[in-house]
C-alpha cells in the first residue's frame, strides 16, 4: 500500500510549477535570449497599492548586465509574432535592476488585470552573442496586492482572494458536522445493515475530503504570510482530493453500472446492487483509473502553462475530464431511467429520484460551472470553480447519507418490500432485528 501512495504521490511532489507572488530563483541570460525574455511569473493586481519588490544578491552584476524586468497587461497581444525588440518595446513598464532592492507601484486596475513579468538584458536580443556568457543572477521577487487597510501585504492576487476564508469555514463545518454526526454514523456502521458497505466508502471518501481541505488550508496559512506556501501541503490536498474523486465514481459506478452488467444473471426484480462480478469491477476501477490518470496529466499541464504564462491556452486533459464526466454522468442516467421507469413503487421511485440527483449533482458540477465561469470576469473564474465544485460534492454526500441512513424513506420502503431494495437483508434478519 505504501508503494501504491509514493507511486501516486510523487509526480505530484516532483510538479515544479512557478505561482507567483513570492518567486525566488536564477535569472539567466542564456533563457532570456531563447525565449525572447525569461518568464519569472504572473500576478491578478486590483486596486490602488499594488506593488512589485524585486531583491538581488548581487546588484552590480545586475547592472553590467543591463538587466530589467519587463511588466506586460494582460499580454493579450501576440507576443510571439513579433520581433525581440518590438515585444520588448510593447512592455508597459520597465524597471532597470542595478540596486540591492527595487520597488515598483502598479497602475490603478479597475477591472483586476494580470501583469506578467519577464527578464531581460544586453544579451537578450543577440543572435550570437560574442561576449562570454555572464553569471546567473540569483532573485527574489514579492508580488503584493493591498490588504483591508490599504497597505500593500496581501500575497494572494485577485483571482485567489477569498480563498482562504472559502476553506477555513469549510474546515469549521467539517469540525461542526463531526461532533453532532459522528456518534449516529459509528452506531449506523456498527450494525452492518444492508447500506454497510456503501457507508464505509463514502465515510472513507468523505474523510479524505476532510484531509484534502486541511491541507490545503495549511498550506493557505503559510502562504498569506510569506506568499511562497507550504508545497507539499498543496501538492499533498490534490493527492488526497483525487482519492476523494476516486472513492466517490467507484461507488457510483458499482452501484449502477454494477446491477447492469450483471443483471443478465440477477432477477430484475433487485436493481442497484453492490456487485462484484469481474465485469462489473473492472468497468468501476477502469473508470476511476481514467479520471485519475487525467487529473494527474492536468496537474502537469496546468504547471506548464502557469511555466509559460500562457492562460489563454485550455488544457486537453481538462477538457477531457469534463468529457469523461459528462460521459458518466449519461451512462448512469440511462442505468437509472431503466429502474425507474420499471419501478411502480412511488417511494421506491423516491428513493433512486434522490439517488439519480446525487449522481448527476456529484458528475455534472464541474463542467456546468466551467461552462458557466465564462460569464464571470477572468479574475473569477477559478474562485467561482473552485468554491463551487467542492460545495456541490458535500451537497452531493449529504444526500447519499440521507438516503442511505434515512429511517424515514429507506426503512420504510425496505419494509414494504425486503427483495427489491437496494443491499437489502433476508427477511429471516429482518424479522431478527
Amino acid at each position: 500500500m505504501s508503494r501504491l501512495l509514493a507511486a501516486f504521490l510523487a509526480p505530484l511532489l516532483f510538479c515544479l510549477g512557478i505561482s507567483g507572488k513570492t518567486v525566488t530563483g536564477i535569472f539567466r541570460s542564456e533563457a532570456a535570449r531563447r525565449e525572447n525574455g525569461q518568464f519569472i511569473t504572473a500576478f491578478v493586481f486590483r486596486g490602488d497599492g499594488g506593488l512589485l519588490v524585486c531583491q538581488l544578491d548581487d546588484p552590480a552584476l545586475a547592472a553590467q548586465k543591463q538587466s530589467k524586468l519587463l511588466l506586460y497587461q494582460d499580454l493579450d497581444l501576440e507576443l510571439d509574432s513579433l520581433s525581440c525588440a518590438e515585444k520588448l518595446r510593447k512592455a508597459q513598464i520597465t524597471v532597470s535592476l542595478s540596486q540591492e532592492e527595487h520597488n515598483q507601484s502598479i497602475p490603478h486596475q479597475a477591472p483586476p488585470t494580470s501583469w506578467t513579468l519577464l527578464y531581460t538584458d544586453r544579451h537578450t536580443c543577440q543572435e550570437n552573442p560574442e561576449d562570454p556568457a555572464d553569471p546567473d543572477l540569483t532573485f527574489t521577487v514579492l508580488l503584493l496586492n493591498p490588504d483591508s487597510a490599504g497597505n500593500p501585504l496581501d500575497h494572494f492576487s485577485a483571482e485567489e482572494a477569498g480563498i482562504h476564508t472559502f476553506f477555513s469555514l469549510l474546515l469549521l463545518s467539517y469540525f461542526i458536522s463531526c461532533c453532532i454526526y459522528l456518534g449516529p454514523l459509528q452506531q449506523a456502521l456498527r450494525k452492518r445493515g444492508p447500506m454497510h458497505t456503501a457507508l464505509k466508502l463514502l465515510t472513507a471518501a468523505l474523510a479524505i475530503q476532510g484531509c484534502s481541505a486541511l491541507c490545503r488550508y495549511i498550506h493557505l496559512c503559510r502562504y498569506s504570510t510569506d506568499g511562497s506556501g507550504f508545497a507539499l501541503m498543496d501538492h499533498l490536498a490534490d493527492f488526497w482530493d483525487m482519492l476523494s474523486q476516486g472513492a466517490v465514481l467507484f461507488l457510483l459506478l458499482s452501484l449502477c453500472v454494477g446491477w447492469t452488467l450483471t443483471r443478465a444473471r440477477k432477477a430484475q426484480s433487485r436493481p442497484l446492487q453492490w456487485e462484484w462480478s469481474p465485469a462489473s469491477t473492472a468497468f468501476s476501477v477502469g473508470g476511476v483509473v481514467a479520471q485519475g490518470g487525467l487529473l494527474l496529466w492536468e496537474q502537469f499541464s496546468e504547471s506548464q502553462l502557469e511555466r509559460h504564462g500562457d492562460y489563454a491556452q485550455q488544457s486537453w486533459a481538462g477538457v477531457l475530464l469534463v468529457v469523461l464526466r459528462v460521459g458518466l454522468a449519461l451512462l448512469l442516467a440511462s442505468v437509472l431511467y431503466q429502474i425507474i421507469s420499471t419501478e411502480r413503487s412511488t417511494l421506491k421511485r423516491d428513493f433512486y429520484l434522490s439517488f439519480s440527483r446525487a449522481c448527476f449533482l456529484w458528475f455534472l458540477c464541474h463542467p456546468v460551472l466551467v461552462f458557466m465561469s465564462g460569464i464571470f470576469n477572468r479574475h473569477q473564474r477559478q474562485k467561482v470553480v473552485t468554491v463551487g465544485v467542492v460545495l456541490c460534492r458535500c451537497i452531493s454526500m449529504v444526500i447519499l447519507y440521507q438516503l442511505f441512513l434515512s429511517r424515514s424513506l429507506y426503512w420504510e420502503v425496505s419494509s414494504l418490500s425486503s427483495v427489491s431494495l437496494p443491499f437489502t437483508m433476508s427477511r429471516t434478519n429482518s424479522r431478527g432485528r
